[in-house]
């Protein structure tokens, strides 16, 4: 079985209609940023040492840590530069595709799923749970690779089992779950903003609303959750945006929903954000 990594790029969307796979080996690599996705992403740590923020949490990973990022959850890799080498196995996966790969008895997008009580996005295995799964997107990335007759139908079924594998594990409790560590202040702060994303939001008003020099704040906040309060509150009003747009909210009133003011402010943060016009995303989102 093949053990090729792939050439590292920094392109954060996907470029094909169903799934991707990748194998990276990086010796050295700037810090990617705070960002989100409109799929799936299973990342599996081969060799390293990364901390990896999503949302409002810090998990430490470890080699052979599997960490699920549902669509539009902000994450990031903090990748320790003092280390070795760093590896790791990149999956991405369409929400339609998922959707219809999954049945009305078995959901494959459960593990994603933030509402699930006791969810957290690492899931850290043991051996006997572990190595089977590390053998089924070895042999993933494998099929996928692969031009013969039927490989694309075989690397289908390695991607149902192995989605099948870590739904299971995700319903599992104790060590296949640990938890993520975070401050209550920056937990206050983000779900302030998560509830008014809508609203006029500045540094200032959050320091006061919570009673914390923006300094401090500015401090806590970055480090906790990767990036400036400003740049994550815009980046959770493009998100919704997004979705808005893709539900056939006009562009004008999606504006306004979001909290961006005028129509000029919101096609600016979105075309330097997304490469593209909130007009366009509405054409791409309605041929997929």
């Amino acid at each position: 079985m093949s053990a090729s990594f792939n050439p590292y790029t920094k392109r954060q969307s996907m470029i094909e209609p169903d799934y991707e796979v990748y194998r990276y080996r990086s010796t050295y690599m700037n810090e990617v940023e705070l960002h989100h996705h409109d799929f799936y992403e299973v990342y599996l740590l081969l060799r390293g040492r990364i901390e990896y923020i999503v949302e409002n949490k810090i998990y430490r990973m470890r080699p052979g840590d599997w960490m699920l990022c549902s669509p539009l959850e902000l994450h990031q890799a903090r990748i320790d530069t003092d280390a070795d080498a760093y590896e790791r196995i990149v999956l991405w996966i369409a929400r339609p595709y998922l959707d219809r790969l999954s049945t009305p008895r078995t959901s494959l997008t459960r593990c994603f799923d933030t509402s699930v009580p006791g969810h957290t996005n690492l899931l850290r295995l043991p051996g006997a749970i572990g190595a089977p799964l590390r053998s089924t997107v070895d042999r993933l990335c494998d099929l996928r690779a692969r031009k013969d007759y039927g490989s694309d139908l075989l690397a289908q079924g390695a991607l149902v089992e192995l989605m099948i594998g870590l739904n299971r594990a995700a319903d599992s409790h104790g060590d296949l779950r640990p938890a993520g560590t975070s401050d209550q202040v920056v937990d206050a702060v983000l779900h302030y903003i998560n509830e008014h994303y809508s609203e006029s939001l500045t540094l200032d008003q959050l320091a006061e609303q919570f009673f914390i020099s923006k300094y401090h704040l500015l401090r806590k906040f970055d480090a906790q959750v990767g990036t400036t309060v400003h740049r994550y509150i815009l980046q959770k009003r493009l998100m919704n945006a997004k979705q808005l747009l893709a539900g056939g909210v006009p562009p004008n009133e999606v504006c306004q929903y979001c909290g961006f003011g005028d129509y000029a402010n919101f096609y600016r943060a979105f075309k330097a954000e997304y490469n593209q016009t909130p007009r366009q995303y509405i054409q791409e989102a309605k041929g997929k």
